[in-house]
């Protein structure tokens, strides 16, 4: 098959759709198929590029709305592209509004996965109120299949009630190959946090995570949390910690480079994913790629891998917000070194059996063959 994927903005730019868009499509390559990636030139590199035998073509921007780049050439590359179907993501206005154009100009099929809703507060609320009654509507309406990666989506978003029988759920994967522990020594009493730290990613919880982290300090001085993650609010919650008298046990570790993200994910104690926000949260790739490196999660209920967790023992779900529930389940496991490295053993079994990216594309490659 020729699949065009149009995620927003793809490698080296790191985020949740991003990550989701290059390791599927790495895995479709592999399986046989032409996968071509049509985004913005975000971060500035080679217009045009092959990056794991996928072929990228980014497209210069002339700024950004609601987080998502504007490329006046997106409707013209795609018209011009041969494809058996475009895949494209939600929440991407734009990008997903051509691809829906284009699908229908060309009598291609329409894949869109559903990432999470489009919301906003003030204006920006009335904004994608207004873009989810109309064009997302239309888009979600004219697509062949609509991917959720976790089932309790298909409730808790309202835009999806109508749309039951063309929805497929297909969870997202983890590089068990390349996210792996790697020793057995973890540094002492160390939280680890990951995240853009701008406006549209507050609902990560990292508000939270401090108020809860004041309480475990009170029973364990030395901790340390380290925030990987750089953006507009960076400086805001660096003032936000030292005014909690936090600013010796937190590290604002900026950007992290993919070839270290690993070793982060491998030498603390346990990843905290504390989400507020079940209409932003998709599933929470970042909880996978911790229990691959055999590293302890606590996370909230709203996370698509929330069930597994609880299940598998591979660590605690707490409620969003409940930060006193946080800091309990902080302090649980950081105090007990054998809890550690049973949840650790249980997360690393759990996404070996079901979160590898080859079995999301082998599934993906399925609902392909089907709509054409």
């Amino acid at each position: 098959m020729k699949i065009i994927q149009t995620p927003v903005r793809f490698y080296p730019f790191i985020g949740g759709v991003e990550n989701y868009v290059h390791y599927l499509s790495k895995e479709l390559v592999k399986l046989g198929h032409e996968v071509t990636v049509v985004c913005a030139n975000e971060p500035d590199s080679e217009h045009n590029e092959s990056v794991n035998d996928i072929s990228v073509k980014r497209l210069s921007y002339t700024g950004k709305i609601a987080n998502t780049n504007v490329t006046p050439g997106l409707p013209f590359t795609l018209l011009r592209e041969d494809f058996d179907l475009i895949h494209t993501h939600i929440p991407t206005p734009w990008s997903a509004d051509w691809s829906s154009i284009i699908s229908k100009i060309r009598g291609k099929p329409l894949i869109v996965t559903y990432h999470n809703d489009i919301i906003g507060e003030g204006f920006a609320g009335s904004i994608a109120n207004f873009y989810n009654s109309t064009c997302l509507k239309s888009i979600l309406k004219q697509a062949d299949k609509i991917i959720i990666t976790q089932p309790n989506y298909m409730n808790s978003s309202s835009h999806l009630k109508d749309y039951r029988d063309k929805i497929e759920v297909i969870p997202n994967g983890v590089d068990i190959e390349r996210f792996k522990p790697l020793s057995e020594h973890r540094a002492e009493n160390t939280i680890f946090f990951l995240s853009l730290l701008d406006e549209f990613h507050k609902y990560k919880g990292l508000d939270y995570l401090l108020k809860a982290l004041m309480l475990v300090k009170k029973e364990i001085p030395d901790v340390k949390l380290l925030v990987g993650g750089k953006g507009v609010l960076l400086d805001h919650y660096k003032a936000q910690a030292d005014s909690m008298g936090l600013g010796d046990n937190i590290e604002f570790c900026g950007f992290i480079p993919d070839e270290r993200i690993v070793e982060f994910y491998s030498t603390c104690n346990v990843f905290v994913l504390p989400s507020i926000s079940s209409l932003q949260e998709g599933f929470g790739i970042v909880a996978l790629e911790a229990m691959a490196c055999k590293t302890p999660v606590i996370s909230t209920e709203i996370v698509g891998v929330a069930d597994d967790v609880k299940s598998s023992n591979s660590g605690i779900i707490v409620e969003p917000k409940d930060f006193p529930a946080l800091a309990d389940a902080i302090i649980q496991i950081l105090k007990d070194g054998a809890i550690q490295k049973k949840m650790g053993e249980h997360g690393r079994k759990l996404v070996s059996k079901k979160y590898t990216w080859k079995g999301v594309a082998e599934m993906m490659e399925k609902v392909y063959n089907e709509v054409l």
